[in-house]
């Protein structure tokens, strides 16, 4: 990080400034209800359930093939879910109609999808474009801006991620930790009510791993709504507003860091952290 500008700057992205969680209507902003997703005659999510409030980081834990991965992308409208809602301000989203809703089609989802933000393990960046051209791409094809508009407002946003001496090398050039950099920026020039980050560090190198989670802790600081599934305890015990721990497709655990780390009430999340410690 360069300076202690915010990351989320309205002056920079052209958008309204957001009311504040008090102003800007009751109950959460991302909810999950009865969430239940299934491959074939796997049943990956068993009735998810759970709510995010406007400002709070809610960080998920849990062994691998729990369901939170898939969890997330449901979240993000990328998978259909086949049973529950995924609401949004406290409108149901990815669907229409009620009994047996029917999926919204592609350029709906993709519309919805604007106001979600999600970063991968993998980045997923192009590896034709440069970390400017990466950034841009959504600001000049789904928001419309000018490509003129669509650098300026993306090479700010690289400045504040660190990358502002990095935005004309391309994925190939750059380390991990930078490449999720630009992943991240990418997802915040649409300016999202919510992030979704998929265990964000996991493919980087240990040295790499803190720059990442300092971007990560600068929008919590100032306020951005997020969902971490992450292996990062130190991260969820410093960061998160409440954890939860997720296990063959259910929450089995839902508290503060204090209570999750310190007073955990299920044995299995006993276990769990056992192993991870």
């Amino acid at each position: 990080m360069t300076d202690h500008k915010p990351l989320l700057d309205p002056a920079l992205l052209g958008t309204e400034v957001v009311e504040p969680a008090s102003t800007a209507g009751s109950g959460p902003l991302l909810e999950a209800v009865d969430i239940r997703k299934r491959y074939g005659r796997n049943e990956v999510l068993r009735g998810v359930s759970f709510g995010v409030e406007r400002g709070d980081v809610k960080a998920v834990l849990g062994p691998s093939g729990s369901g939170k991965s898939t969890m997330l992308r449901c979240l993000a409208l990328l998978e259909p879910i086949d049973g529950g809602e995924v609401r949004l301000e406290g409108r149901t989203v990815g669907v229409r109609g009620s009994g047996r809703p029917a999926r919204l089609p592609e350029r709906e989802l993709a519309h919805q999808r604007r106001d979600i933000g999600m970063v991968f393990q993998k980045f997923n960046l192009f590896p034709h474009l440069t970390a400017l051209g990466n950034v841009m791409l959504g600001l000049t094809e789904v928001r419309g801006r000018s490509k003129e508009d669509a650098a300026q407002i993306a090479g700010d946003m690289l400045e504040r991620v660190g990358l502002g001496a990095r935005t004309r090398f391309y994925p190939s050039e750059l380390s991990g930790g930078q490449q999720q950099r630009v992943a991240i920026a990418r997802a915040l020039v649409m300016n999202p009510k919510v992030m979704l980050f998929d265990e964000p560090t996991s493919a980087l190198d240990p040295e790499l791993v803190g720059e990442v989670l300092a971007v990560m802790e600068e929008l919590a600081r100032e306020g951005m709504t997020m969902v971490v599934v992450t292996h990062e305890i130190g991260f969820a015990k410093r960061v998160a507003s409440r954890v939860i721990m997720m296990d063959e497709g259910e929450i089995v655990e839902d508290g503060t860091p204090t209570e999750f780390f310190g007073s955990p009430r299920h044995e299995r999340t006993r276990r769990f952290l056992e192993a991870v410690h």
